[in-house]
């Protein structure tokens, strides 16, 4: 998120220059853009509709234990496709109002995850409804397939 502030003596909004906004620093709290030493913006991304996945309990609890169907993306950094299909995914499952989640889970990070359930190449997507895999591809999708894929989940 960008905030420009205006000083209210001006008329009119200040040019931006390269000293005004610095490097944008992460934070444990989000994202912190410093201004000038005076001003020091925060601010947080919450999407209520994806998420993280921490550990083997956070996966236990927010996946297996969801009441609400649940797509998994198996993705890796390293990954150009999971680079295009996540950024795609999130959207389409913003687009459901909370009818399904979305679990990200980083194949490097959490590798008893990926054997698990069977991952062998990325990205991987599962969709999970009561704690069991309902369906599940390998690849990138459009967007009306994954919206089929999403609608097929959500019922």
């Amino acid at each position: 998120a960008s905030v420009i502030s205006r000083n209210p003596s001006q008329g009119r909004w200040p040019p931006l220059t390269s000293r005004a906004l610095q490097t944008p620093q992460c934070s444990p709290g989000g994202l912190t853009v410093t201004l000038n030493p005076a001003r020091t913006i925060y601010t947080t991304r919450i999407s209520l509709t994806t998420f993280n996945i921490q550990d083997g309990p956070d996966f236990q609890d927010r996946v297996v234990n969801s009441e609400t169907p649940v797509v998994v993306d198996f993705h890796a950094q390293w990954c150009g496709p999971c680079k295009i299909l996540g950024p795609r995914l999130e959207k389409m499952v913003a687009k459901q109002h909370g009818k399904v989640v979305m679990a990200k889970v980083d194949i490097d990070d959490h590798t008893d995850l990926a054997i698990e359930y069977e991952v062998s190449a990325v990205p991987t997507v599962l969709a999970m409804k009561n704690g069991d895999v309902v369906d599940k591809f390998v690849g990138i999708k459009d967007e009306d397939q994954l919206e089929a894929f999403l609608k097929k989940l959500i019922g």
